[in-house]
């Protein structure tokens, strides 16, 4: 069995999929998924020679603007551009940091700690974290020279919470969740200054309980109605063309536009089923999903809080 390797010296990002989300980033807890890991945020040990990240909760003290951002890929000047932008401003091209050694090594740490389920074919992270400095060169020389190609992600079915309905995860391969986490951190910052406050899952120090805090407000300010309300198959059913367009909103880089859509479009592969193409919807599983699902709700948010209805997303 091959050592784990230890971190790289800085601070790093925790990268979710959407299934293992822990409270600082979405509503929902992390499961186990067909033999998966599952640690939590108790049991998880900071390696040595790794700052940890400054703690946006900590009682009496106000987080720092852009705790959660990766350093290797926001400087604080590029961080005070975008603070100073309009909120209609396109970001300006980030490929060659996507593909930077030190965003692809965060990345894959990000997903090293998460000790997620296996993708394709049941592989497990075993051999590429064996050989990890080899093949993040490999994919680092792959996406500079356009020729990385995201395979199909693993249909499994979990329970659904309260349900006696399943409902579908595609995992993609450890390789592709690391390009996955790269991208996250190189989009995210862009994405993350639009959101509405309303908004509170899957989103950096943000979680269930305030989400939880914010409804007890609104119930104590005496609001005479209160609507809950799901979206059903809701990562399942977004349509491709509509969520590209709010992508393209802000970015205009090519080559970044070109790989969302490539996740978004992989299919999955299920048991003796084979390859299925992927028409709508973003993955439960992989690590730009959350993100990708958070952009396509963003003008409800918005609209929602137009027309002076309180609303805890």
């Amino acid at each position: 069995m091959a050592a784990r390797p230890a971190e790289p010296p800085g601070r790093s990002q925790s990268v979710r999929s959407s299934e293992e989300t822990g409270n600082d980033r979405g509503a929902k807890g992390r499961r186990k998924v067909e033999g998966g890991k599952s640690m939590t945020s108790e049991t998880q040990t900071q390696p040595a020679g790794v700052a940890a990240a400054p703690s946006p909760k900590q009682a009496g003290e106000t987080p720092a603007p852009w705790w959660w951002v990766e350093r290797s890929v926001w400087t604080d000047r590029m961080r005070t551009r975008r603070t100073q932008r309009e909120p209609t401003t396109k970001g300006f091209s980030r490929w060659d940091k996507l593909w930077a050694p030190s965003n692809l090594l965060h990345g894959y740490y990000a997903v090293w700690r998460n000790a997620g389920a296996p993708g394709v074919a049941g592989q497990t992270g075993a051999p590429f974290e064996a050989q990890h400095a080899q093949e993040l060169e490999r994919l680092r020389e792959e996406l500079r020279q356009g020729q990385y190609e995201p395979p199909p992600a693993r249909r499994v079915w979990i329970p659904k919470l309260g349900s006696t309905e399943l409902r579908p995860l595609g995992i993609p391969a450890g390789r592709d969740r690391t390009v996955q986490a790269a991208l996250r951190q190189v989009l995210e910052p862009i994405f993350e200054r639009d959101f509405a406050p309303s908004s509170h899952g899957f989103r950096p120090g943000r979680g269930g309980a305030g989400a939880v805090a914010r409804g007890e407000e609104l119930l104590g300010a005496d609001h005479a109605w209160c609507v809950a309300a799901d979206r059903k198959s809701y990562f399942d059913t977004i349509p491709h063309e509509r969520l590209m367009a709010l992508v393209q909103q802000r970015v205009e880089d090519g080559h970044s536009l070109r790989l969302v859509r490539q996740y978004l479009k992989a299919g999955v592969l299920e048991g003796c089923q084979g390859w299925q193409p992927t028409e709508q919807g973003t993955p439960q599983g992989a690590v730009i999903s959350p993100l990708l699902a958070n952009l396509y709700l963003n003008p409800l948010d918005h609209a929602v809080a137009r027309r002076g209805w309180a609303m805890v997303r």
